[in-house]
């Protein structure tokens, strides 16, 4: 089980966990939980460039269509193909199994980023 305190959190609900300078992404189960049974996503390919702030990818469900956000910047240097071809992943196991993308970041890539409780109070209010 992941250690929920341990990671970082955007205001777009995707969460981040760094392992030197490449960190992993996904979103929150709190998102995968208002999206409902996730069907289809799209994710950048290895080798992009993403800015914070930035729309990278797409997320369907059988409720909508959301926008996936870079929480950080960097260059992606993995996706999680399990994931686009079984989404329900990111339902099942949004912080193990249904990570979305592995991205090399510069130091400080995760200033700014939540904490667990400032996430909850957001998610909460």
């Amino acid at each position: 089980m992941t250690d929920l305190n341990a990671l970082k959190y955007s205001e777009e609900h995707e969460w981040v966990t760094a392992d030197g300078p490449v960190v992993t992404l996904g979103v929150t189960d709190y998102a995968a939980d208002k999206l409902g049974d996730v069907v289809f996503v799209e994710l950048p390919a290895v080798g992009t460039a993403i800015t914070a702030g930035s729309v990278v990818g797409e997320i369907e469900s059988t409720k909508s269509v959301g926008e996936l956000y870079a929480p950080v910047s960097g260059t992606v240097v993995e996706v999680n193909d399990a994931v686009v071809d079984d989404p329900s992943l990111v339902n099942s196991a949004p912080f193990e199994d249904g990570w979305l993308v592995k991205v090399e970041v510069a130091d400080g890539a995760l200033d700014g980023l939540l904490d667990r409780a400032a996430y909850v109070a957001i998610t909460e209010g």
